[in-house]
């Protein structure tokens, strides 16, 4: 009976010591698991942190970009102003230079209507007055004439100089206004051809940025996305960490 009760006591000792080395074996393969689910941990923090920094930058960009469009936005309106204003001031030019034209024509008509009154007064004057004083007047108003004619057939004539010097005030003045027309037109002209270069530059740079934030919403939607698997994984781990701490805690017991 005592033999027997030893038996008994030294199997239950051997099986004690066999379910212990065998609790150590989970032991340290549960440490071993353990070790590596933290590292994978770490890596896995760093990776986030990465990828948020990336995500900074983007966002950056982005609105870089933004202010980049604003500032081409406000000099195309800036030089659609300056345009039309280019535009009335070739209009006022030009309607200054009908005016001048206008006046010219009116000072021609006024020369003309003055020699024929100047004719006709002669007329009058040689069929009201006595032959004697007639025959004076004549001879004066003749001597005026071909005074006159001489005058208007001399090209250096004060008649002609004055009007010549008139003609020529105003054809200088409509040359140099058709020169400032000339000039406010190929002044637009430009300003047409930068405002249709900046069309095509924000057409352009709209067509890109369009393009960059395409691209960077789908690096944002897959950085997300990745986000979201890290944070699962992250989850997924520190659950098997915490079942794993539990199973510690049960095999030291």
């Amino acid at each position: 009976s005592l033999t027997k009760a030893v038996e008994d006591v030294s199997q239950h000792s051997h099986t004690q010591t066999e379910t212990l080395r065998e609790k150590q074996k989970i032991l340290k393969t549960l440490q071993a698991a353990l070790a590596d689910i933290e590292k994978k941990t770490v890596h896995a923090e760093q990776q986030l942190r990465s990828k948020l920094r990336e995500i900074r930058l983007l966002e950056g960009e982005m609105e870089h970009l933004e202010r980049q469009k604003v500032l081409l936005q406000d000099r195309c309106a800036s030089i659609n102003r300056e345009n039309v204003k280019q535009h009335m001031l070739i209009q006022d030019k030009e309607e200054n230079a009908r005016s001048t034209l206008e006046k010219i024509s009116m000072y021609r008509n006024k020369m003309k209507g003055h020699r024929d009154a100047v004719l006709q007064a002669v007329s009058q004057i040689e069929a009201h007055r006595e032959l004697e004083e007639n025959r004076m007047l004549v001879l004066k108003l003749r001597q005026e004439k071909e005074q006159l004619k001489e005058d208007l057939q001399n090209p250096n004539g004060i008649t002609l100089q004055t009007v010549q010097e008139e003609t020529d005030a105003l054809k200088k003045e409509i040359s140099e206004r058709n020169i400032a027309i000339a000039g406010g037109r190929e002044q637009l002209k430009k300003e047409f051809e930068i405002h249709a270069k900046l069309k095509r530059d924000i057409e352009i740079q709209n067509r890109r940025y369009e393009a960059i934030v395409k691209r960077l919403r789908c690096q944002l939607s897959r950085a997300q996305a990745v986000h979201r698997h890290t944070l699962d994984e992250i989850f997924h781990l520190q659950k098997e960490l915490t079942e794993l701490k539990g199973h510690q805690h049960s095999s030291q017991d």
